[in-house]
Protein backbone atom coordinates (compact mmCIF):
# COMPACT_ATOMS: atom_id res chain seq x y z
CA UNK A 1 0.00 0.00 0.00
CA UNK A 2 1.34 3.43 -0.97
CA UNK A 3 1.76 6.19 1.53
CA UNK A 4 -0.48 9.22 1.10
CA UNK A 5 1.43 12.37 0.24
CA UNK A 6 0.38 16.01 0.20
CA UNK A 7 1.86 18.53 -2.22
CA UNK A 8 1.21 21.88 -3.84
CA UNK A 9 1.14 22.26 -7.62
CA UNK A 10 3.78 24.82 -8.63
CA UNK A 11 1.60 25.85 -11.59
CA UNK A 12 -1.89 26.19 -10.09
CA UNK A 13 -1.26 26.38 -6.33
CA UNK A 14 -3.73 23.52 -5.84
CA UNK A 15 -2.94 21.26 -2.87
CA UNK A 16 -3.29 17.56 -3.69
CA UNK A 17 -3.37 14.41 -1.56
CA UNK A 18 -2.75 10.99 -3.04
CA UNK A 19 -0.12 8.39 -3.77
CA UNK A 20 3.17 9.17 -5.49
CA UNK A 21 5.17 6.68 -7.53
CA UNK A 22 8.76 5.73 -6.73
CA UNK A 23 9.82 8.19 -9.44
CA UNK A 24 7.96 11.02 -7.67
CA UNK A 25 5.01 11.31 -10.07
CA UNK A 26 1.45 11.62 -8.80
CA UNK A 27 -0.78 8.59 -9.33
CA UNK A 28 -4.29 8.64 -10.79
CA UNK A 29 -5.87 8.93 -7.35
CA UNK A 30 -4.80 12.48 -6.46
CA UNK A 31 -7.54 14.61 -4.91
CA UNK A 32 -7.79 18.40 -4.57
CA UNK A 33 -7.70 19.07 -0.80
CA UNK A 34 -6.80 22.78 -0.98
CA UNK A 35 -9.65 24.16 1.13
CA UNK A 36 -9.47 21.38 3.71
CA UNK A 37 -5.68 21.63 4.02
CA UNK A 38 -5.65 25.40 4.49
CA UNK A 39 -8.46 25.29 7.03
CA UNK A 40 -6.80 22.41 8.92
CA UNK A 41 -3.50 24.28 9.21
CA UNK A 42 -5.30 27.43 10.39
CA UNK A 43 -7.30 25.49 12.99
CA UNK A 44 -4.17 23.72 14.23
CA UNK A 45 -2.29 27.01 14.63
CA UNK A 46 -5.30 28.50 16.44
CA UNK A 47 -5.69 25.56 18.81
CA UNK A 48 -1.99 25.37 19.64
CA UNK A 49 -1.44 29.15 19.65
CA UNK A 50 1.68 28.61 17.54
CA UNK A 51 3.35 30.57 14.76
CA UNK A 52 4.70 28.49 11.89
CA UNK A 53 7.95 29.62 10.29
CA UNK A 54 9.18 27.99 7.09
CA UNK A 55 11.59 28.55 4.23
CA UNK A 56 10.51 28.63 0.60
CA UNK A 57 12.92 29.25 -2.28
CA UNK A 58 15.50 30.80 0.05
CA UNK A 59 13.16 33.24 1.83
CA UNK A 60 11.62 32.83 5.29
CA UNK A 61 7.87 33.18 5.96
CA UNK A 62 5.59 33.10 8.98
CA UNK A 63 2.00 31.87 9.34
CA UNK A 64 -0.25 32.74 12.24
CA UNK A 65 -3.97 33.05 12.97
CA UNK A 66 -5.54 36.25 14.25
CA UNK A 67 -9.15 36.70 15.40
CA UNK A 68 -11.05 39.44 13.57
CA UNK A 69 -14.44 41.07 14.11
CA UNK A 70 -17.08 40.31 11.51
CA UNK A 71 -15.56 38.62 8.51
CA UNK A 72 -17.24 36.56 5.80
CA UNK A 73 -20.05 34.28 6.81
Amino acid sequence: MSKIRIGCSPITGTIYAGSVSKTGLWGNNKVDVTDEAIRSVAESLLQTDEVLQFQYEGDWYELSVKKIQGGEQ
